[in-house]
């Protein structure tokens, strides 16, 4: 099927943008002209694409045709640079789902050495990140899977390794005696969000497995260093994010010497892979700056 150009652009827009009218001023059309066009491309899909709103969001087909469009633009770069022929209008636009840790830690600094390209980030956890790329909205990913998804190329990037935190005042109200099975049931923790299993993991490994502490729900790299050494509680930190604090005292590890290890694998479409040749050496580049190698 062949699709109008100025039609998947107002889709992208509207959905980038949440308002007809910011993808209107977007594009330098009129309001008007971008909802004939969205009207146009769903009736020509025989689907609804968008669904009004405050923001306007998209249906499983329009995000679909979108990310399609934003393909289009990263193949016709290649093409472009390929053949050293002028470049499009302006930079094109790249999906990805990546973890929160890696986006706070050393994957700006890879977004930062690839010129030419707008980034559209999906925050999600490692352990999850995949079905992103099943679902096919995005790209490319940040893993904790090192099996390729399929039609996907993976590359291993090394290990991000977390250390267990707390503040001193913290340890010493609730492991005096000690990190037991009794203590750590009992000492309230942090989580990320409920995805996040890399508390329950660290138990498992380090005290006793079937341990559910109470939690605080934080959504924030920084804010679960800065909770923990507020003695708010203890959780999971990038070790090279909290190796200051560990150094100065401010936080210490509940068990020295623990850390919990995870393995993370670039993995991008194997269709779009020269498209982004760049962009994965990129990614690991700074990977091989930040994460353990083995």
């Amino acid at each position: 099927m062949n699709m109008d150009p100025s039609q998947l652009a107002a889709l992208s827009a509207v959905l980038r943008l949440g308002t007809f009218e910011a993808a209107a001023h977007a594009l330098a059309v009129t309001p008007s002209a971008i909802s004939q066009r969205i009207k146009a491309l769903e009736d020509r899909t025989g689907t609804a694409l968008v669904l009004r709103g405050a923001p306007c969001t998209g249906t499983a087909a329009g995000l679909r045709i979108a990310k399609h469009a934003e393909d289009i633009g990263l193949l016709e770069a290649q093409l472009a640079r390929e053949l050293a022929l002028e470049a499009g209008h302006g930079p094109v636009r790249l999906r990805i789902a990546v973890n929160a840790d890696s986006l706070a830690s050393w994957f700006i600094g890879a977004m930062a050495a690839v010129e030419g390209v707008l980034f559209d980030l999906l925050v999600d956890d490692q352990d999850h990140s995949a079905e992103w790329l099943k679902r096919g909205e995005v790209s490319a990913a940040v893993t904790a899977s090192s099996k390729p998804v399929t039609g996907f190329e993976a590359y291993p990037l090394g290990t991000l390794d977390y250390a267990a935190t707390a503040s001193p005042a913290f340890m010493a109200r609730w492991f005096a005696d000690g990190v037991t099975p009794e203590a750590a049931a009992k000492a309230p923790c942090m989580i990320f969000n409920a995805k996040d299993n890399l508390q329950r993991l660290w138990l498992e490994r380090n005290v006793a497995p079937g341990l559910a502490p109470s939690a605080h729900f934080l959504p924030s790299t920084q804010a679960f260093i800065d909770a923990a050494a507020a003695g708010l509680g203890w959780g999971m930190n990038p070790l090279a994010m909290v190796a200051q604090d560990i150094r100065t005292g401010r936080l210490v590890p509940l068990i020295p010497d623990s850390t919990l290890p995870v393995p993370l694998t670039w993995q991008v479409a194997r269709v779009m892979a020269p498209a982004l040749a760049e962009v994965t050496r990129a990614v690991q580049k700074s990977a091989r700056q930040y994460l353990t190698q083995d």
